[in-house]
């Protein structure tokens, strides 16, 4: 340990910071190495500091340590001699993986023997400051020196940074003269939006005050992903010396066009969370002018059903994405079974008779079949297709170890149950760490964007690739989008279908798509709400009002305006004529009325809601009370109490007024929503199904989440009365009922008795879902 620490203080590492590197083992390793190939090189006259510190940069930042001898003899023979020659030199090795180095052009993507001169120096910077000189003059020293610096290094690649700068500094003070006190106030900052941090809540922060869709966010250098053909550059890629010849070929497939895809497994409805990754995989591809795959990771025939496979294609079209090609898992069976019997063969798989148990968690015992002749494997995997054994009594599994651990994940298992697609020509189906990663590279994908629990199989992804000869995609993880006040697992909302607690999947108090979707929410607000949650790498978990907040931004532009009575009371206008009835024009959007208007009726017999009368008067109450008129909305009336009408019980059931014109009397202090002539209708209000913000927590639901539903989840309104303009609507149209919340006519509705959802109310209530 001493003798190293000797060796990396040689080079002009401080003691300190000779210690630091010991303490990181491949660091130190690395460094080591570098130091003592350097002396092989240089001999007697040792490494001087200035060699020291990029032999350490390189050894510290350098993925192939097979490369170091290279780089080091580089750095010591004076080729490399700058930082920015360093990052140019790693970069070229890295995009160059397959031996020999070409050196030529290794030279010359380092500039190695380049020699920039004073005089280029000084020439360049002056073409720059004739070039910006109008606004410089303009600007002063608010102008954008880091625009002259960037053009300036630019200009001149391998120039020494600090000599650049001073000369670009005194040809600045040449043209401008010293600071003055103008030129040392601070200019003033405009605001810009972030892609991912962001200083509004996003409940009030709307899609045009963020002004970044999320097609935007996806654009362009938005996310640092590996441009196609460039797989190798990523993090953790694994590169053998196939790997160039079959990125070529790809390329050559594709023409160099992004290629992502979204893939379900068909069984179960999709939820809040897949409407992230729906958006992240269509809009990345489509971002970028790209395609997108909708792939049925169909290889569970036991949980698939048809009707999943058309819910999940409705819902990716809903939300306004065409898939490029439709696809399934199961059309690449045979292919996969080929692959598989082609893995055997290299000794990278085995057939194996463990039990299902015993296989279970991170700890299983290894199998003593691992090592059996690969010809024995092959003859026992053709049985296994042939259905010679039982369910559970042999798997084919990979000779390989999970980031997480596992050993030896399954490849294939035995399942006698007909496939929705392939019958009964399949007795052996193969696992989605099998399959997913040979599916992405038969289809080009370039992009396998996947959630963060998957993150523990991107070595088995790249393994198997690898293992095949096959083009390797590359696998990006990000982190999944959850909800508070729901559970979105399909077993468990099976659960809740089964034990009665919601009527189905698309029961409007649940978050799959197809529920929302029966609540009213719009296609856009759901998009825009994944815009808002942004694309990130760590699991985010949102309330759902921020999700509302985005319904309401779309509904109140979208959802034409009606009026509903929730809870009636009938109103009797004394002096208007029984019988009289005129037609008083409600606009649809009051904010637009450009926009269009419908007609209502209006007689001496209207209905109120309850909550809009008073027979005791109430401090800051402003509504209708014996002692105070109000106005009816659109109608152009103010009404009085006259009198007051109850049953046997003492409930009020009728009020008798009049009115005048609201032009001649004195203005009320609120205006209410009124029917008359109105259709009966059923109402649904929903609240939380969940009384806990995390009813999977079993700290804080100890006896399970079927023991933390809200009684009051649903309420139902049978008499409800709402005004004639809707009496067409269809199936999920949408409206805004004045003062009372956003509606959507439930498909349950037929021409006899109307139902609507609520939506959403008007304004954020916490308490609401």
């Amino acid at each position: 340990m001493a003798d190293t620490l000797t060796l990396f203080t040689s080079i002009g590492l401080s003691e300190q910071k000779a210690k630091e590197t010991l303490k990181n083992e491949a660091l130190s390793s690395a460094l080591k190495d570098a130091i003592i190939q350097a002396r092989r090189t240089c001999g007697a006259s040792g490494v001087d500091k200035a060699i020291g510190t990029l032999l350490y940069s390189m050894a510290s930042r350098l993925k192939d340590p097979k490369r170091l001898a290279f780089l080091s003899d580089g750095i010591v023979q004076c080729k490399i001699c700058t930082e920015l020659q360093l990052a140019a030199a790693l970069e070229f090795v890295k995009s160059h993986p397959q031996d020999p180095i070409n050196q030529g052009e290794f030279d010359e993507a380092c500039g190695v023997g380049v020699a920039i001169t004073p005089e280029q120096i000084e020439e360049a910077v002056e073409s720059l400051i004739k070039k910006h000189k109008e606004q410089l003059l303009k600007e002063r020293y608010h102008f954008n020196m880091g625009l002259l610096m960037g053009e300036a290094r630019s200009a001149l690649k391998w120039a020494d940074g600090k000599v650049v700068k001073n000369e670009v500094d005194l040809q600045v003070l040449h043209l401008l003269g010293p600071k003055t006190e103008a030129d040392l106030e601070k200019k003033v900052k405009v605001a810009r939006v972030h892609l991912f941090k962001r200083k509004r809540s996003p409940a009030k922060q709307t899609a045009k005050q963020t002004g970044r869709s999320l097609m935007e966010q996806l654009r362009g250098e938005a996310l640092k992903f590996h441009k196609p053909g460039e797989n190798y550059k990523t993090e953790g890629y694994v590169v053998t010396p196939n790997t160039m010849d079959l990125l070529k070929k790809h390329m050559e497939l594709t023409g160099g066009q992004i290629r992502s895809r979204f893939p379900p497994e068909p069984n179960g409805i999709l939820h809040i969370g897949h409407a992230k990754a729906i958006n992240f995989n269509f809009g990345f591809a489509k971002a970028n002018n790209g395609i997108c795959f909708l792939r049925y990771d169909d290889t569970n025939p036991e949980k698939e059903e048809e009707k999943y496979f058309t819910a999940i294609r409705d819902m990716v079209e809903w939300l306004g994405y065409e898939p490029f090609a439709v696809t399934h898992a199961s059309d690449n069976f045979q292919q996969l079974y080929d692959l598989a019997v082609d893995l055997v063969r290299r000794g990278h798989a085995f057939v194996c008779h463990q039990k299902g148990e015993e296989l279970k968690g991170h700890n299983a015992p290894p199998s003593p079949w691992r090592d059996r002749p690969a010809e024995e494997s092959l003859v026992l995997f053709d049985r296994m297709k042939k259905g010679l054994f039982a369910e559970g009594e042999a798997t084919l599994r990979m000779k390989m170890v999970m980031e997480d651990g596992k050993l030896d994940p399954v490849a294939y298992r035995i399942k006698y149950t007909p496939h929705h697609r392939t019958g009964d020509e399949w007795c052996i189906y193969p696992t989605y760490d099998y399959t997913h990663c040979l599916c992405d590279s038969i289809e080009n994908i370039t992009h396998s964007l996947c959630t963060k629990e998957f993150q523990a199989r991107r070595s088995s992804y790249f393994w198997l690739c690898n293992a095949l000869d096959v083009y390797c995609p590359v696998q990006w993880e990000y982190g999944r989008l959850n909800l508070t006040y729901t559970v979105v697992s399909k077993r468990k909302i099976i659960k809740l279908v089964e034990t009665g607690v919601v009527r189905d999947w698309d029961d409007p108090r649940l978050f799959t798509l197809t529920a929302l979707r029966r609540r009213g929410f719009p296609p856009e607000a759901i998009n825009n709400f994944c815009a808002r949650v942004g694309v990130t790498v760590s699991q985010t978990t949102t309330e759902p009002h921020l999700l509302e907040a985005c319904v309401r931004d779309v509904l109140n532009d979208t959802a034409p305006r009606a009026m509903a009575v929730l809870q009636p009371l009938r109103v009797t206008i004394a002096n208007l004529p029984e019988g009289s009835k005129s037609d008083v024009r409600v606009p649809d959007f009051p904010a637009n009325e450009a926009k269009g208007s419908h007609a209502v009726p209006f007689s001496s017999t209207i209905f109120i809601e309850q909550s809009d009368f008073r027979e005791v008067m109430e401090k800051g109450y402003k509504r209708l009370t014996p002692d105070q008129p109000v106005g009816l909305r659109h109608a152009g009336y103010v009404i009085s109490f006259q009198k007051v009408i109850k049953d046997a019980q003492g409930k009020v059931v009728e009020l008798e007024v009049t009115c005048c014109s609201s032009e001649t009397a004195e203005k009320p202090k609120a205006f209410i929503h009124w029917v008359s002539q109105p259709l009966t209708c059923e109402v649904r209000l929903y609240e939380r199904l969940f009384l806990h913000k995390h009813p999977e927590d079993q700290s804080v639901v100890p006896n399970g989440f079927l023991s933390d539903i809200n009684p009051d989840s649903l309420h139902v309104i049978s008499g409800a009365l709402v005004d004639t303009s809707v009496k067409r609507a269809k199936a999920l149209d949408r409206f805004q009922f004045e003062r009372v919340g956003y509606f959507s006519l439930d498909p349950d509705s037929t021409a006899d008795k109307l139902i609507f959802n609520r939506t959403v109310t008007l304004k954020e209530d916490p308490g609401k879902i």
